[in-house]
């Protein structure tokens, strides 16, 4: 495949977040905002509504852009094997939710869904991220949440900012998970694809 061949990329979320990440790889891309319900199934385990969520972006994006990769995301934030910690959307849910996780590790569930609108074939990982979050004070989360606003983050924390502060500890396979947008596997999942990075 030549340089000048490789099919349109299209970034199937409304994410700032992701926008950020993928420019980061100097190739270019498309947005486009999929409209699907993102409510979790009764019975489903975070994992999986990550999943299923990453792939219904990914497919509702493809059906309007034939012969394009599209790329899908979502990420469930959990606390034990299966208490789901959403988008706050307010202050208040913010600090409630930081409030419940000082002191605990929560594991970020970042999946990955790359499908290929020529083929058919969809490529697609849960890329998991353990945070453990520091003991502060309700004055301190209170003070991060005035200062960042990040209502719109799962777990109500932006680890890409000053959200770093409230953890003590991150491990993970990929750095770039934990923001949304899980880079090293979505290499591979356009390597594999046959999408050249170098011109090659």
């Amino acid at each position: 495949m030549s340089f000048d061949a490789r099919p349109a990329l299209i970034l199937g979320s409304s994410s700032p977040y992701r926008r950020e990440l993928l420019t980061r790889l100097h190739i270019p891309f498309e947005v486009a905002t999929p409209d699907i319900d993102e409510t979790p199934l009764a019975g489903e385990r975070p994992a999986d509504t990550a999943l299923r969520l990453s792939r219904l972006k990914a497919e509702a994006i493809a059906t309007r852009h034939p012969g394009a990769l599209v790329i899908g995301s979502d990420q469930v934030c959990t606390l034990g094997d299966d208490q789901q910690i959403g988008k706050p959307g307010s202050h208040e849910k913010a600090l409630a939710q930081l409030q419940l996780m000082r002191g605990k590790t929560v594991t970020f569930h970042s999946a990955l869904c790359l499908l290929d609108s020529r083929t058919g074939e969809a490529q697609v990982a849960d890329i998991q991220t353990r945070a453990t979050f520091r003991d502060l004070s309700d004055a301190e989360l209170d003070a991060y949440l005035r200062l960042e606003t990040p209502y719109d983050c799962a777990g109500s924390a932006k680890a890409e900012g000053l959200g770093i502060a409230l953890l003590s500890r991150v491990e993970s396979d990929d750095p770039t998970a934990l923001i949304g947008l899980p880079l090293i596997a979505l290499t591979s999942m356009l390597r594999h694809a046959g999408y050249p990075f170098f011109g090659a």
